[in-house]
């Protein structure tokens, strides 16, 4: 899983079959401290995340399991919306 910040939704006037009712958003790869690390892409949605939003998105054959047991091809798929990140474990846990 790698994370990414939401920054947009693309809206398609023409959809594969198996893509119809499904949310695509671009998403800005970033690193462990938040800062942008690599190319914008867009990324097929299975949370309902939301503009500005942290998110786990994972790609390659992942990227399609996400949808079982409905058959759906993506490449990049968003799996999960982030609370804050801590960089240390808190002293009460």
């Amino acid at each position: 899983m790698r994370l990414g910040r939401v920054t947009g939704r693309l809206w398609c006037t023409a959809k594969i079959p198996e893509h119809e009712g499904k949310r695509m958003l671009i998403v800005q790869p970033i690193d462990s401290d938040g800062g942008d690390s690599g190319e914008t892409l867009v990324c097929t949605d299975v949370v309902g995340a939301g503009a500005g939003e942290t998110v786990y998105w994972v790609r390659g054959k992942e990227a399609a399991l996400a949808f079982l047991p409905e058959v759906v091809s993506s490449d990049a798929t968003i799996v999960g919306i982030v609370d804050p990140i801590a960089s240390e474990m808190p002293r009460d846990a």
